[in-house]
């Protein structure tokens, strides 16, 4: 049995930075958080997202609409998740329409998750614009995605994995790769 090598490229300082920068490079290009709302997709994102919604608010001091999304009705991969799989709510508490979303999420890979979380907003209403924000950015697109707001690229081969822990789920920040 061969031992796979594991890699922290990420610490929680380095994340911390990281979503600093999304904050400055979204104030800067949507000028201020008025029209915004992000919506973290489960689980991760979700805090993510929230962190971001935190750093804006102490920046501008304006509340910014956080909502989650489970996409578990929308993966194109439903029947193989079924019975077994656990589905929760989505919980976004505010009118999308008219706003620019920000999709927030750890990690994209193929793109069908984002894909599943755009179809799933468009049936919820008519957002001004959707934009992507991810920690992880590993390359391997099945669909025509990209994120506007990226903290880190990793080539890595499609059997290798990403971990992101944040220390409401895991009780640590780091990201972990192993291939």
């Amino acid at each position: 049995m061969k031992k796979s090598k594991k890699a922290k490229v990420l610490n929680a300082q380095q994340i911390k930075i990281n979503l600093e920068r999304f904050c400055r490079e979204i104030l800067r290009q949507h000028k201020g958080p008025e029209h915004l709302a992000f919506i973290g997709i489960r689980t991760r994102g979700y805090y993510l997202a929230q962190r971001l919604c935190e750093m804006l608010k102490k920046a501008g001091g304006k509340e910014i609409p956080l909502g989650e999304m489970d996409i578990s009705l929308y993966r194109d991969d439903l029947n193989t998740l079924l019975p077994n799989g656990r589905v929760d709510h989505t919980r976004i508490p505010f009118d999308i329409n008219n706003k620019t979303i920000i999709l927030v999420d750890d990690v994209l890979n193929t793109g069908r998750t984002v894909r599943a979380a755009v179809d799933h907003l468009i049936d919820l209403g008519r957002p001004r614009a959707i934009h992507l924000a991810v920690l992880i950015d590993r390359g391997g697109r099945e669909f025509p995605i990209a994120a506007n707001y990226v903290g880190k690229k990793i080539k890595l081969a499609a059997e290798g994995e990403v971990r992101v822990k944040l220390k409401e789920v895991d009780k640590v920040d780091e990201v972990v790769i192993s291939k």
